[in-house]
């Protein structure tokens, strides 16, 4: 009998330690975390400010080295970036002199390749973000949430394993972000990608995650991982929504 192959886009950190040095004093943020994500799943990672959660992000992006431990995608170490992984900062940094289409399809020129197939992938990318009648629009005829889609879009031009995603939503108004959050967990879904975000808010995690990665303040203590059991789509209401909201609010003693 045939077996069938893991999903591409599994994270695994051991040990992983990361120290920063501000006016000749050593800051601890990260220290021996250790971490699995399973390929496709989403997971969400929240803390208090200074528990290193973007520090970690950045590191699983290789936009940060590690002072020890290592971080393996598929099983195979990896250092610095790579084409498997896409990161989505809180701006979308885009061109303003480019459009929508010309934004999203950047990253594939760097590619190499052929013109009709960067539009063609483009456009299939803006589509996905619900942006098909913008395509010619430049960012400064966009809203925030439109332009945090071309971003994601932008991102996922590049058909990426993983994707990374620092606080992405956090600059939006709260109608928007809901809707963006819909958003997200469709794009997700139908990607079939491994997705990692790091927020300040609680519900979204419970919204977009399988498991939530909780990491402690104290550096001293240890990272706690909640499992995020519920069917999809999820529904804000929900009883068993409202407890796992309650259990995060009760892990920063506001519960």
């Amino acid at each position: 009998m045939e077996t069938q192959s893991p999903h591409r886009g599994e994270v695994t950190v051991r040990d992983l330690s990361k120290t920063f040095r501000i006016n000749g004093r050593e800051l601890n943020v990260l220290n021996g975390v250790n971490l699995h994500i399973r390929g496709g799943e989403c997971l969400a990672i929240v803390g208090a400010s200074g528990s290193g959660k973007t520090t970690l992000l950045r590191v699983l992006a290789g936009l940060e080295e590690p002072d020890g431990g290592r971080v393996l995608i598929d099983g195979e170490p990896v250092s610095g970036v790579g084409t498997e992984r896409a990161v989505i900062f809180q701006e979308p940094r885009l061109l303003p002199w480019r459009t929508v289409l010309e934004n999203v399809g950047f990253p594939l020129e760097a590619r190499g390749l052929p013109r009709d197939e960067i539009r063609r992938q483009a456009r299939r990318y803006v589509k996905l973000v619900g942006l098909s009648d913008f395509v010619d629009a430049y960012p400064a005829q966009l809203s925030g949430g439109m332009a945090q889609r071309v971003g994601i879009a932008r991102a996922l031009a590049v058909q990426p394993e993983i994707l990374l995603l620092d606080e992405p939503l956090g600059a939006l108004d709260a109608m928007t972000k809901i809707t963006m959050q819909e958003e997200l967990a469709r794009i997700w879904s139908e990607e079939n990608v491994t997705m990692v975000i790091v927020t300040h808010d609680l519900e979204e995690a419970v919204y977009l995650a399988d498991r939530v990665l909780v990491l402690p303040k104290d550096k001293g203590g240890r990272a706690r991982e909640i499992e995020i059991n519920l069917p999809r789509p999820r529904s804000r209401s929900e009883t068993r929504f409202v407890k796992f909201r309650e259990e995060l609010l009760a892990e920063f003693g506001l519960h």
